[in-house]
């Protein structure tokens, strides 16, 4: 199986894991499949409006991004939609303008686009987040400022 098949099937996945609806079941007994809905909108975490997708054919991108323990990421922004999940940590989101809002293991955040930002591990543990993005062939993840 080539690796890019397998996008499809863990952007489903991301996708299921990303709303905020109630756990469901699928199948019977003890090996029943649950999903949690973690976070669903419209928005960014900052309340801005996504854009419209591209109208290109789209290309999905899943990564792991791994914050070391008393860190801070540099001011960047996406031009495309992404979602995260944190895994592990907790990271604080800062866009360009002061406002914050932090994050913790097992929640999901829908990015900022397009608007500066950057992101900080106060804690003494490294943060794992797996960012889904989507948009097109060529089009960067991020630009540092």
């Amino acid at each position: 199986m080539r690796s890019g098949s397998l996008l499809p099937f863990a952007c489903c996945l991301f996708a299921i894991a990303c709303s905020r609806e109630p756990p469901q079941t699928a199948g019977q007994g003890a090996h029943q499949a649950s999903v949690e809905i973690v976070t669903k909108s419209g928005v960014s975490w900052n309340g801005a409006a996504l854009p419209a997708y591209p109208t290109t054919a789209p290309e999905i991108t899943v990564a792991r991004v791994t914050v070391p323990p008393h860190s801070v990421l540099p001011l960047h922004k996406h031009p495309i939609i992404n979602a995260g999940y944190l895994i592990s940590g907790a990271l604080t989101v800062v866009a360009e303008s002061g406002e914050e809002r932090k994050l913790r293991a097992g929640e999901g955040v829908i990015e900022l686009v397009n608007a500066w930002h950057s992101g900080r591990n106060d804690g003494d543990e490294p943060v794992v987040i797996v960012v889904v993005y989507v948009g097109s062939p060529g089009m960067p993840l991020s630009v540092k400022k």
